[in-house]
């Protein structure tokens, strides 16, 4: 039975989403504050905005199913509750209660700090360096408590077309790499993304929580090495870690026992396609 979809922050991912969830024979509402050249015109657009609830108050009946992953419009932590917390809520009270049935948080790998070489999994105890996984553990928390059955994914760095941010630093001689200390790098493809949301959406009795990151962890500087080799740019400098990230290796033993397969396993793959 087709499900009707609403994907609350529908960017870039959310239309990947939405690409498969059509392909799969739902029907796919989008919200989202203002429209673009690339809307879809197979889904249905709402326009409005997540932290005004009155700009919510006319959303259609009947969705089933709620896919939440907005982008906070900046990068501190007011902008952050806002999106997640305040959000999140104004948007599930304005939902209709009565058919709703799955919500699916799109939350970060931001949520674990500093784990060094050992290996993270779900029941790997979070502990976030900073606000942005502060807020989001949170959210997370907000949401297990609601009366409706939900599921969070933590992804790892998103990768894929135009995410070129690495690539174009190593083009430009800027990007830096800790290489006396390992830092370990988690990564998933866009594509794969959105692929583990349709299936978690698609499982009948899912797990509260899951990590999306491909089979791959590396050191942050064999990743910047190969990167650099694939587009015959210099290696990388020696520089600080990450900031506010943390090392660590992220496990998605869980993902892929659920039946999920990644179509780019390995990030160097992913990246080096078109």
């Amino acid at each position: 039975m087709s499900e009707r979809v609403l994907i609350a922050g529908c960017g870039d991912l959310g239309q990947r989403v939405a690409s498969r969830l059509l392909a799969r024979g739902d029907e796919v509402y989008a919200l989202r504050r203002h429209p673009s050249a690339t809307d879809d015109p197979a889904v249905h657009w709402l326009y409005a905005d997540l932290v005004d609830a009155r700009s919510l108050r006319k959303l259609p009946v009947g969705i089933t199913q709620l896919v939440y992953s907005p982008t906070p419009d900046a990068r501190d932590e007011a902008a952050y509750r806002r999106i997640f917390i305040d959000g999140l809520r104004y948007l599930l009270e304005a939902l209709d209660q009565h058919s709703l049935q799955r919500v699916l948080f799109v939350s970060s790998s931001a949520v674990y700090g500093e784990h060094g070489e050992a290996w993270v999994d779900e029941d790997t105890p979070p502990a976030p360096p900073g606000f942005n996984g502060n807020v989001l553990l949170e959210a997370e928390a907000w949401l297990s408590s609601q009366p409706i059955q939900s599921t969070v994914l933590r992804l790892a760095g998103l990768y894929g077309p135009g995410r070129t941010h690495v690539i174009d630093q190593l083009r430009a001689g800027t990007a830096r790499v800790p290489r006396k200390v390992r830092h370990w790098a988690n990564r998933i493809h866009v594509e794969d993304a959105a692929g583990a949301i349709v299936h978690l959406l698609g499982i009948d009795q899912p797990q509260s929580l899951y990590l999306g990151v491909d089979d791959t962890p590396m050191p942050l500087d064999v990743l910047y090495d190969d990167l650099a080799a694939l587009i015959h740019a210099p290696a990388a400098a020696e520089g600080p870690s990450p900031a506010g990230v943390g090392s660590k290796r992220l496990s998605n033993a869980r993902l892929r026992a659920s039946g999920f397969r990644f179509q780019w396993p390995d990030s160097r793959a992913g990246y080096a396609e078109p």
